[in-house]
């Protein structure tokens, strides 16, 4: 399927990491003829994905950004904007869950302010920076990243659900104030995928973990970073032109409501 994504220009957050999620976003926009911001708080690897980006033959270039910092986030704006002359795809992909594994006992309201300044914030910050240029093209396509523990408990009670929950929210809210403009606004909730995610805890934890989802998934098997990518491409086309405000969970079935 043609997605019609030539010449349209993406910026992702969260670039980084080679085996992560954004980096797969970027090369998927990329062999779909996007030109591509890649932007992190960690330079040199968003600049390996830019060179990535580059060998496609598509144009490229890395941002340093704090996404939690509104000033850091406009000026990462102005600057993609002064090379590419717009931007036509947001993709809110950093975010992170810095009190994994601690038990809700344990947790304090610092603790909690640091994801939900990554996971909420930075998504609030990135979407106000560009939706005045959507606007004013009457075009745009904002990608927001939930998780299926915005919908389920497997996680416990803690931080990073309730900041991804409030991401639905703020996506919703989005999606009919930008609507009118010919903006569509919506999120992935990933399942189980195997990234530097989980690279807190002990190997052999992880592994049991991956084959414990697996098994309780429908389809008996976990996500890889081409499948959210892949969701990423078709809802920054027009090809889902009429879809907004939603959540779609690339899950292997593991959430279906």
């Amino acid at each position: 399927m043609d997605y019609g994504l030539k010449s349209k220009v993406a910026l992702v957050t969260g670039t980084a990491s080679q085996v992560g999620i954004g980096k797969g976003i970027c090369l998927t926009l990329a062999k779909e003829g996007c030109d591509i911001v890649s932007t992190d708080i960690n330079l040199e690897g968003a600049k390996q994905t830019a060179d990535a980006v580059k060998a496609l033959g598509r144009k490229c270039i890395a941002l340093k950004v704090d996404v939690t910092k509104g000033a850091d986030v406009d000026a990462m704006v102005k600057a993609a904007v002064k090379e590419f002359g717009k931007i036509d795809i947001l993709v809110n992909n950093a975010g992170g869950n810095m009190i994994m594994g601690v038990p809700f006992l344990d947790q304090n309201s610092e603790m909690w302010h640091k994801d939900i300044a990554l996971n909420l914030y930075g998504t609030m910050n990135c979407s106000k920076a560009v939706a005045p240029g959507m606007i004013e093209h009457k075009y745009g396509k904002i990608i927001n990243f939930a998780s299926i523990v915005a919908k389920w408990s497997l996680g416990g009670p803690g931080s990073y659900a309730a900041s991804k929950a409030a991401v639905l929210a703020v996506t919703r809210g989005l999606a009919a104030q930008l609507g009118p403009s010919n903006i569509n606004v919506n999120a992935i909730a990933p399942g189980m995928l195997n990234t530097n995610f989980f690279s807190a805890l002990p190997g052999d934890a992880i592994t049991k973990m991956f084959a414990e989802v697996a098994g309780m998934a429908p389809l008996k098997r976990n996500q890889d970073v081409a499948d959210i990518a892949n969701a990423v491409a078709f809802l920054s086309s027009d090809v889902s032109r009429n879809i907004t405000g939603q959540c779609i969970q690339v899950d292997s079935g593991m959430v279906m409501y």
